[in-house]
């Protein structure tokens, strides 16, 4: 098979369709059915139903999928290492949990991206179980997730520890009252899709707390859950981090938590034995030298350490 043919079908598979996969990867309709017909002649079978909406996988175009995304990231990682002559360049993929990204990453990046302007970093956030995923799969170099992970195809080093607040509007002063007034009618909770770890836990302390959860209600980004909550439409879990430097932080409260469900690790992943690039190396060098200043700079003012990366459970 040949890996142009293979990339034009995961290409027709992410766009839903030829005419699209064929804007994406700038060529014109006709070159994208003849890739895709050359590799079900090849291989057999029919990879695609065609329909009027676009096209479909079949099962066995299901079943090729993971194949083809593993041999197009082994040829993306294997072009790195090639052309990794010690300096820093080209295209680094990191992944983050959208929290880590808006309150911890800003100042790592900076840095990061004015010693090595040559690294064309791209950014994506997602739930730590999508983040994790994204890794052992070779679509990402690297991601901040919660912890703890353990996977004996990753390696996991602490990169910020977290102290987590349940989050409600300002007119609440107290979890008792909370409690109280949404006895009978139940709580809500504004969470990330499934696969969020803060989601996972938020759900934990209610049912240990004995708290009736009504409705879930999913957000697709931070400023969307931080609103709702200053409207009083429902509760989050979330670093206080976050919380403390919201715009809207006159609209809502930070509750502490039992010891038991204060603390969560962020942790910065890769894979154990895919390449270790230039860039990458320097990313986490950039993120290890951060994490020396904070602590420096918590010894010498006085800084509250729940906003200090390196303090320790």
């Amino acid at each position: 098979m040949e890996l142009s043919d293979l990339v034009t079908f995961a290409a027709v598979v992410k766009c839903g369709g030829i005419t699209r996969a064929a804007t994406v990867l700038n060529t014109v309709q006709s070159n994208v059915t003849t890739r895709v017909k050359a590799l079900e002649e090849e291989i057999g079978v029919i990879l695609f139903e065609r329909h009027g909406r676009g096209v479909t996988l079949t099962a066995a175009g299901k079943r090729l999928l993971p194949y083809v995304e593993r041999l197009s990231n082994m040829s993306r990682e294997a072009v790195i290492a090639t052309r990794d002559d010690g300096l820093p360049k080209g295209p680094l993929s990191i992944g983050s949990m959208e929290t880590t990204a808006a309150v911890r990453l800003p100042p790592i990046l900076t840095q990061f991206h004015q010693s090595f302007p040559l690294v064309e970093l791209c950014l994506r956030t997602a739930p730590t179980a999508t983040l994790v995923q994204d890794v052992l799969d070779g679509g990402l170099d690297g991601a901040f997730v919660a912890g703890p992970v353990d996977h004996p195809d990753l390696v996991a080093t602490r990169a910020f520890s977290e102290e987590l607040a349940l989050i409600t509007a300002s007119r609440w002063k107290s979890l008792a009252a909370l409690r109280e007034a949404k006895r009978e009618s139940g709580l809500s909770i504004l969470v990330f899709r499934t696969g969020c770890t803060y989601r996972q836990r938020l759900e934990q302390i209610l049912v240990e707390m004995g708290w009736p959860c009504r409705a879930r209600l999913e957000m697709g980004t931070l400023d969307g859950i931080m609103g709702c909550v200053a409207a009083d439409m429902g509760v989050t879990l979330l670093p206080r981090a976050v919380s403390e430097r919201a715009k809207l932080n006159n609209a809502i409260r930070s509750h502490v938590l039992k010891s038991a469900h204060r603390r969560v690790d962020t942790l910065f992943i890769r894979h154990a034995r895919r390449y270790r690039s230039s860039s990458l190396e320097s990313l986490i060098s950039c993120l290890e030298t951060h994490r020396k200043v904070d602590a420096i700079e918590v010894a010498g003012t006085g800084r509250r350490p729940s906003l200090v990366a390196s303090r320790s459970k």
